[in-house]
């Protein structure tokens, strides 16, 4: 794609979701809130190249496609397929969708990472000590509990792996200038401080980039039984994706798009976007982006929305009760700057009725019906005005430039405030000037006129803003006014909706209003349907197993241990751990965060929603340098899986265990 010579570059990609599932909600927020800045930039006028895609290689898909009984191919091709249909049916406007088993991915990767191993940047070593197989995890002596692995308390040997890795501190130093100097590069300001104080000022470790304990990865090309590791591979897509040459026959598209504009990434991610990916790219004497929003989670809300054995929301579902637009609506409204969003069922409802169905639709409604009503759909400015009107036009026009500043700094969820500002003033004018009582009075005829024009051009231009966060709703609103989308450019007067031009004479319904408790009860159906089939799925002849009795204990010690049940709203990985999850669990009106070992048997997406058995009363402890605030309840079988403790019957987080 060349550039246009009349418009000024914009270059915005997402976090590459990584195909090892279905993307829950959570996950396509992030390509939303994208395709949201993206369809901006286009009627800023910008020439915008939106790029989003799937991280296809590591050995977790490795093992899952093994457990499918498919080869890791065709499972990230199936994921692949899944992740794109999810973003295509949320309407984003992604001009490309990257994936890492792209051929001309593929043999980029290699290039570099020769280029960085011959320019002396990576070297061969090894990772040695004491090594704990399930948790594949190497640790010092100190680091053991008991001379046993401090993850999962199994026995450790000794072990020695091979291994590339990039000499990070190298750069360091450089990175440092560069945040400090260009203080809108990270962004919002509480992530830069916190990559500043927890990684880059106490000193960065060399980066491991190579692994030889699995082969699902890029193969490098001089030394073929290593892989490429995830980060070096994933987070190259940025540049190959727009062309990007290691040998210095970079395309056209890339002189004109890079650098990047903007990476917007979860904060979870945020360390390997602003501290490794900028060393990749001064290593490669490539310019560094311009700005990366590390944008904060959208968390599962209270235990309603919750069956007993936890659940995940997912686009698909929630756009069948809701629709696409009032799901975007609501994932872009609800995700304040810079904390974390609440998702849940009672939320969207209420949301659904009061801002889609009253403030936009009956307004929408209301204003095309009484035209139809009192002139036969024609709307003329009759130009008899009075303060109400002067007060609505400066709102409007207000608003119009408060939706550009706040896009311009990222607050999305402020700018649809903005824009849902200028539909709730057009509501109070139709309180304030009564045209129902108007119409009562011919003499009056002029002045019906024009509020009926005046309201008429707010709506144009309220749904003109409105295309970049709910294109579908924007086009239905100017189609039923019979006129086109205002473009950014001509907001800055009030009064170009054509005086004389004729509304639709049957007015579209945008949002109907939804009966709460219908809602909960065809949730608590679906809850319960889903869980009968899980239940069906696991029945089997019972095993059991023997273990070494403790010591017997008095009551009054049992009794110290308070148990909860909790509900898990968030969860991510321990950096530098592999058997460690981190989960935000919900207890009562309080959110623990707890450390647990079960990385190898639950996915951060699988423990989102589940309740929890919870030992609440522990003495914080940090496990891998993260502060845990109590224990989650496994079972633990002869061969070590394990398994959550969850409640039998649905329990409300909080819930006492006694």
């Amino acid at each position: 794609m060349s550039k246009d010579i009349n418009k000024k570059p914009y270059y915005i990609t997402t976090a590459i979701a990584y195909a090892s599932g279905k993307p829950h909600i959570g996950n396509t927020y992030e390509a939303v809130l994208a395709d949201a800045i993206a369809r901006f930039k286009r009627a800023e006028g910008y020439d915008v190249f939106f790029q989003t895609g799937t991280d296809e290689h590591g050995q977790k898909i490795e093992e899952k496609a093994e457990a499918a009984g498919l080869t890791p191919k065709a499972f990230v091709d199936q994921a692949a397929g899944e992740i794109r249909k999810i973003w295509d049916l949320m309407n984003t406007s992604y001009d490309k969708f990257m994936r890492t088993t792209d051929e001309d991915h593929e043999k980029q990767v290699q290039k570099i990472f020769k280029r960085l191993y011959d320019q002396g940047d990576i070297y061969k070593g090894y990772y040695e000590g004491l090594y704990c197989t399930p948790c594949e995890s190497f640790f010092t002596e100190s680091q053991l509990v008991d001379g046993k692995c401090p993850d999962c308390g199994r026995e450790v040997k000794p072990a020695k792996e091979e291994a590339y890795f990039f000499r990070m501190s190298k750069y360091a130093d450089r990175l440092i200038r560069h945040i400090n100097e260009n203080p809108e590069f990270i962004q919002p300001v509480s992530r830069k401080n916190e990559m500043m104080n927890n990684f880059l000022l106490p000193g960065l470790q060399d980066l491991c980039v190579s692994r030889t304990t699995f082969t699902w990865g890029i193969p490098v090309d001089f030394d073929p039984k290593h892989v490429t590791y995830v980060w070096l591979d994933a987070l190259t897509n940025y540049i190959t994706g727009i062309g990007y040459d290691c040998d210095g026959n970079s395309t056209s598209q890339f002189a004109t798009y890079w650098p990047a504009n903007l990476h917007l990434i979860g904060k979870d991610i945020i360390r390997f976007h602003t501290i490794y990916w900028p060393i990749f790219l001064m290593a490669l004497d490539v310019p560094l982006p311009k700005q990366v929003f590390g944008h904060p989670w959208l968390l599962q809300g209270d235990g309603k929305m919750s069956k007993s054995k936890g659940n995940v929301l997912y686009a698909d579902t929630l756009v069948d009760f809701f629709g696409v637009d009032a799901v975007r609506y609501f994932v872009l409204h609800e995700m304040p700057f810079e904390n974390d969003g609440v998702i849940s069922w009672e939320l969207m409802v209420e949301r659904m009725n009061s801002d889609l169905a009253n403030i936009l639709g009956n307004l929408v409604n209301r204003t095309i019906s009484m035209s139809n009503k009192y002139f036969g759909g024609v709307v003329t400015d009759g130009k008899d005005t009075d303060s109400f009107d002067d007060d609505l036009k400066a709102v409007v026009l207000e608003e119009v430039k408060k939706v550009q500043e706040r896009m311009d700094k990222l607050r999305v969820a402020d700018a649809i405030t903005a824009i849902f500002n200028i539909f709730r003033r057009s509501n109070k004018y139709i309180d304030e000037t009564a045209p129902w009582t108007l119409a009562k009075d011919e003499a009056k005829k002029a002045r019906l006129e024009t509020v009926l024009y005046n309201l008429t051009e707010a709506i144009t231009i309220g749904a003109s803003l409105l295309e970049s966060f709910m294109p579908e709703t924007s086009k239905k609103i100017l189609a039923q006014l019979c006129t086109t989308k205002r473009e950014l450019s001509e907001m800055d007067v009030f009064g170009r909706y054509p005086s004389g031009n004729k509304v639709t004479e049957k007015p579209e319904i945008l949002f109907a209003r939804m009966d709460m408790k219908e809602v909960l009860e065809k949730v608590e159906a679906m809850n319960a349907a889903s869980s009968s089939d899980a239940g069906e799925a696991g029945d089997t002849e019972a095993d059991v197993i023997d273990i070494e009795a403790k010591p017997e204990i008095e009551y009054d010690d049992f009794a110290k241990l308070q148990f909860q049940v909790g509900e898990i709203i968030a969860c991510e990985a321990v950096p530098k751990s592999k058997k460690l999850l981190c989960s935000q669990v919900r207890i009562g009106s309080q959110v623990k965060q707890i450390v647990s070992g079960i990385k190898a048997h639950y996915s951060p997406e699988e423990m989102v929603g589940k309740k929890v058995m919870v030992v609440v009363n522990l003495k914080p402890a940090k496990l891998a340098g993260v502060m845990s605030e109590g224990m989650l309840l496994c079972a633990e079988d002869a061969e070590g899986n394990l398994s959550l403790m969850i409640p039998e019957k649905p329990m409300p987080a909080g819930a006492e265990i006694c």
